[in-house]
């Protein structure tokens, strides 16, 4: 096949450097069962360098190509080439997908009713009856049921056969025989109202399961259209008003109160309250000013803010969110290999069952024609696999579209088969179980020393370094005292401390081992409050002018009011909790006493973090790891489970399975509930239409159900399916609940 050149288009991927393998969307038209994927599934997947997978649920196909071999025209083209549509997910209108069937099923109704009036009504038929249904059921089975015909014609062409093909024949069987009979003048039971009831119930089914397969994508289709649509862009210090797509990365924009932010950005100016309730699922604002970062489709609450745009278009949070969720309900659960393989073998069996029962009813069982022809018709209605093509994707596109409503982002349907085997989870602390910012939490000054004293001569020496524990005194100092005096001679002793000139003494802060190098030696009374703050959790230095002791300096990273309930809920789920930290035995230990951890891991180096997964990961543990920053991200990704803090680095999030935007790690166990909810709710519709098949068929061929019958179950089958995927919108988290 000639390669072709267009670009890469669609939503949920980017084109690669260099000619690497791209990624795009296809919007699929034409399919009605999950043979029908299969089969486009199965063309796609022919083709060199082409690796697809089709969602039947969403019609949407995603496909990774390498772009010197293929191209978007190719892809399209085999879609085509299989009978059906296929077109880049741009040029789709937004058309209610239940409005083909709408005017179809009210004609199939409106004559299917006088139809089985008459045939249920034998004592009071008028004569002609026969030729009066005849003309009733013409029109429904050939016009209203022409979708079902013109599909299944498509489909003979290319020597398969679909849902589509079993309805066909069915309405069809019973509508020739019934005209064939009535033309002999046969004196035996004549099947339109079967033909016409059979049309309209199924397109009762397929109407009502566009509609419920509609809401199923709610989630992901309001989330695109959240974000803001105008700006208002400061072109010259006035405000223009410009089209969100006009905005480009540099460009400041005003956003007003009550307006919702453009895009990415970074505030420039102004203060603010931001409900960020959109992306994160946290109802409480969160207070915004000059350098903090604001996302794109967030509400501004209070103030007027000055915001310059540091990501557009496809690479916004909102955006990126949406392409996550949009890849996660394109791909498949491992428990959704069986049905898929039933169903692109079940239609061409089904069809071998029918015509067995005819000829065994004919042959053994010594009946009429009319009643091997009514078993044989119910064989191939009923054995529809609509409901097994159904059960998995609206299942999984409804629970991602709920968990991105919530501030959870699934990268991936196999994330629900691994959050069932969790047995252990081990989080990280700085930035997990902490806010990931120092802050002084202590000053103990040496006798005769006063506390400002202390805190301007050591936040003075400490104002040059970029060390967290420096960068935490030097703003306390700011803020206690306004100023800091200027630091002369300033030298950083790596992992020990620092040494500096500040208003003509000469300080030392830092280990008590690197002031005993200048002859300092602490206090006992220093010493001992050096063991208390350490066990408590903090951080300590100690300090020295002059050659005399100053006193110390508590830093810690305070611990997020939410986590020793984050470790609850984690426990309530069946997981042991495991602490996860570089910081020494003591301070670990007092952390994980005040969220209720009791296994604790301390002193592990960024790069032997993996390795500690591993390691638990052999003792027969099944093991999700939670974290934030970039040293977690090897762990992350070898973890069963990856769930990556949303305030996090972007190569954590990268790294993991489960993204919990909010950054609140009560989410995590909101996130597992979800995910093992949805993979409940997968295996209960599989169980169902596995069982509705297994069951249905054998009654009828056994001659226990009509014909009429068969198509009201198989609708019932496919909208149960649907219905029932639909209750994971009502997920509510945890502390909702309480």
């Amino acid at each position: 096949m000639a390669a072709t050149t267009e670009p890469r288009t669609g939503v949920g991927g980017d084109s690669a450097p260099g000619g690497g393998r791209q990624h795009v969307e296809l919007a699929i038209s034409g399919m009605t069962c999950a043979s029908c994927a299969a089969r486009i599934e199965k063309r796609l997947n022919k083709l060199d360098g082409v690796a697809a997978t089709v969602n039947f649920a969403s019609e949407h196909a995603a496909v990774t190509f390498d772009p010197a071999q293929v191209g978007v025209g190719d892809l399209i083209g085999a879609v085509e080439a299989a009978g059906y549509g296929a077109a880049l997910p741009e040029a789709v209108t937004d058309e209610d997908p239940a409005r083909p069937y709408r005017w179809r099923l009210v004609l199939a109704v409106a004559l299917s009713i006088p139809l089985a009036v008459f045939a249920w009504a034998s004592g009071s038929r008028p004569p002609g009856w026969e030729w009066v249904s005849m003309v009733l059921a013409t029109p429904v089975v050939f016009w209203a049921g022409w979708p079902f015909h013109r599909a299944a014609a498509a489909n003979a062409r290319h020597g398969v056969a679909t849902m589509d093909t079993l309805i066909s024949v069915g309405t069809l069987a019973a509508w020739t025989w019934s005209t064939v009979v009535l033309s002999a003048g046969l004196s035996t039971s004549v099947y339109f109202d079967t033909a016409g009831a059979i049309t309209a119930l199924i397109l009762l089914g397929r109407y009502l399961e566009a509609r419920a397969k509609r809401r199923s994508g709610d989630a992901i289709r309001k989330l695109l259209e959240l974000g803001a649509k105008e700006a208002r862009v400061l072109r010259d210090g006035t405000e223009v008003l410009v089209p969100v797509e006009e905005v480009a990365v540099g460009d400041r924009f005003v956003v007003r109160p009550g307006d919702k932010v453009a895009t990415d950005g970074t505030v420039v100016s102004g203060t603010s309250a931001v409900d960020q309730s959109m992306l994160t699922g946290e109802s409480v604002p969160v207070e915004v000013g000059p350098g903090d970062a604001v996302a794109g489709a967030t509400v501004n609450a209070s103030g007027r803010l000055v915001v310059e745009a540091t990501r557009v278009g496809s690479s916004t949070a909102l955006a990126q969110i949406a392409r996550l969720v949009a890849d996660a309900q394109a791909g498949k659960a491992p428990v959704q290999r069986l049905a898929d393989r039933v169903s692109a073998v079940f239609v061409p069996v089904v069809i071998a069952v029918s015509v067995l029962t005819l000829v065994g009813w004919l042959l053994i069982g010594g009946v009429a024609t009319t009643a091997a022809f009514t078993a044989a018709v119910a064989v191939i209605v009923i054995a529809c696999p609509c409901a097994l093509g159904l059960a998995t994707p609206t299942a999984l596109m409804v629970g991602t579209g709920r968990g991105a409503q919530l501030g959870i982002v699934i990268k991936g349907p196999e994330v629900l088969e691994q959050t069932r085997q969790v047995t252990t989870v081990v989080l990280d602390k700085t930035g997990t179980l902490t806010e990931g910012r120092m802050a002084v939490s202590a000053l103990v000054p040496a006798e005769g020393v006063g506390e400002d004293e202390l805190l301007r001569l050591v936040a003075g020496a400490e104002d040059p370094s970029e060390h967290p524990v420096a960068l935490a005194i030097a703003a306390r100092g700011r803020d206690r005292l306004g100023s800091l005096p200027a630091a002369e001679s300033f030298a950083a002793r790596a992992g020990l401390g620092v040494e500096a000139v500040v208003d003509g003494h000469a300080v030392v802060v830092g280990r008590p081992g690197l002031l005993a190098d200048w002859g300092v030696t602490l206090p006992d009374a220093l010493v001992a409050d050096v063991a208390r703050l350490e066990a408590g959790g903090s951080t300590v230095v100690a300090a020295a002018a002059d050659g005399r002791a100053l006193g110390l300096v508590a830093v810690a990273d305070r611990v997020k009011a939410t986590s020793r309930q984050a470790v609850a809920d984690l426990r309530a789920l069946g997981l042991t909790p495991v602490l996860l930290t570089g910081d020494n035995e003591a301070t670990a230990r007092a952390v994980a006493a005040q969220v209720g951890i009791d296994r604790v891991l301390a002193g592990v180096l960024p790069e032997d973090k993996a390795r500690e997964v591993a390691r638990l990961q052999a003792a027969g543990e099944v093991v999700a790891m939670v974290g934030d920053g970039v040293n977690d991200a090897p762990a992350l990704a070898r973890a069963d489970l990856g769930l990556a803090i949303g305030t996090g680095t972007d190569v954590a999030i990268e790294a993991s399975d489960l993204t919990l935007v909010a950054g609140d790690l009560r989410a995590a166990a909101d996130a597992i509930r979800l995910s093992r909810r949805t993979l409940s709710t997968i295996k209960g519709n599989l169980f169902w239409a596995f069982g509705y098949n297994v069951a249905a068929i054998p009654l009828a061929v056994a001659g226990v159900v009509n014909p009429i019958v068969a198509a009201a179950a198989m609708a019932f089958s496919s909208v149960f399916v649907v219905t029932n995927s639909l209750r994971l919108r009502r997920f509510r988290p945890l502390q909702d609940r309480r």
